[in-house]
């Protein structure tokens, strides 16, 4: 993956990109599947039974069907009383992976019970590819869409040579 961020970073330097205050993307490999078992490992957990957070540090990598997410830092607020998660937040560098599809991120707040994943601070989106970047995405993760602004860059790929045949 690190391979393919490398490549759209410099097709983004490089080329004579497209430049637009914001733009809307179908973001269809990135559907929340909430009936799918999610999964966390990082290095350390703390639990605060107070405030109802647990904050998972180090190496985070939380899945979900196909999607995964990964962060340095993130903090589980969950619902007062009822035990569940209400909402997700990551820190210190994102990458959110389904598919064919990634984004990156400087953060990502995740509802839960809307399935809208925000993210904010140098986002790079990638599919195949196409390359885009913006400050904020909001991903809408029941219909598969996703707005991008705050100086939109966008960098159309044309495949590779073996695609065009």
């Amino acid at each position: 993956m690190s391979r393919i961020l490398i490549v759209a970073a410099t097709l983004l330097a490089l080329s004579g990109p497209a430049l637009a205050q914001g733009t809307k993307v179908a973001f269809g490999g990135m559907k929340q599947d909430t009936s799918a078992p999610v999964e966390v490992s990082a290095d350390s957990l703390q639990v605060n039974q107070s405030d109802g957070t647990a904050l998972y540090t180090g190496n985070v990598v939380i899945g979900q069907g196909e999607m995964r997410l990964a962060a340095p830092r993130v903090l589980i607020i969950y619902t007062e009383g009822q035990g569940r998660i209400d909402r997700m937040e990551a820190t210190g560098g994102v990458t959110l992976v389904s598919g064919e599809e990634a984004a990156e991120a400087d953060r990502a707040d995740y509802s839960i019970d809307t399935g809208v994943v925000v993210m904010t601070g140098n986002v790079l989106l990638t599919q195949g590819s196409n390359a885009l970047t913006s400050e904020r995405m909001i991903v809408n993760l029941e219909d598969g869409t996703a707005q991008m602004t705050g100086r939109v860059r966008t960098v159309i790929g044309q495949g590779s040579d073996e695609e065009q045949q």
